[in-house]
């Protein structure tokens, strides 16, 4: 009995590791493409760093994967926000948009 919960517990851990993999390989995809994104909208500027938010669920396939930037502008410090809409059941790119969070921080440097 042991051997057999050992068993469906490693065939759950593969099956599981195999969806992580496929969302890390997606995160990767999109999030190169919200870097060239950020780098489009603000050029000549310095982007310091950007964190991946996470995935939503949209439905029928649908999926916003959300990547937060730093950036400087004006020597103020900004934090913008992409969204990247894609469709996991074609792979095709849906809608990406860029958010700009009010509360702006200046540079310090």
């Amino acid at each position: 009995m042991k051997k057999f919960l050992g068993i469906i517990a490693a065939v759950l851990f593969l099956l599981q590791t195999g969806h992580a993999s496929a969302q890390k390989t997606d995160y990767e995809k999109y999030g190169k493409i919200a870097i060239s994104v950020i780098q489009a909208d603000y050029p000549g500027e310095p982007v310091t760093d950007y964190q991946y938010l996470g995935r939503k669920d949209l439905g029928n396939g649908a999926v916003e994967d959300a990547f937060q930037f730093n950036v400087i502008e004006n020597s103020k410090r900004i934090k913008p926000i992409v969204r990247v809409r894609h469709n996991l059941r074609n792979n095709k790119l849906l809608d990406i948009r860029v958010e700009e969070p009010t509360g702006q921080t200046p540079r310090k440097d």
